[in-house]
C-alpha cells in the first residue's frame, strides 16, 4: 500500500491518501487538492508529488 501526506505537499492539512498504485494516488491526490484546497494539480504539480509518494511500512 501507498500512501501520499497532504502535509508533505506544503499544505497545513492531516489528510493522509493512500492506494495500490502511484495513478491511483495522484488520481485522489487531484481531487483532494481541488476540493478542499481549490488547487489545480498540473502535470509539473503531479511530477512533484510523485517524490513524496511512500510505500506503509
Amino acid at each position: 500500500m501507498k500512501t501520499l501526506n497532504c502535509r508533505d505537499a506544503g499544505f497545513d492539512c492531516n489528510a493522509q491518501i493512500h492506494a495500490e498504485t502511484d495513478e491511483e494516488i495522484l488520481a485522489q491526490a487531484a481531487e483532494h487538492a481541488s476540493s478542499v484546497h481549490g488547487v489545480t494539480v498540473t502535470p509539473e504539480l503531479a511530477e512533484g508529488l510523485k517524490s513524496l509518494i511512500h510505500e506503509e511500512a
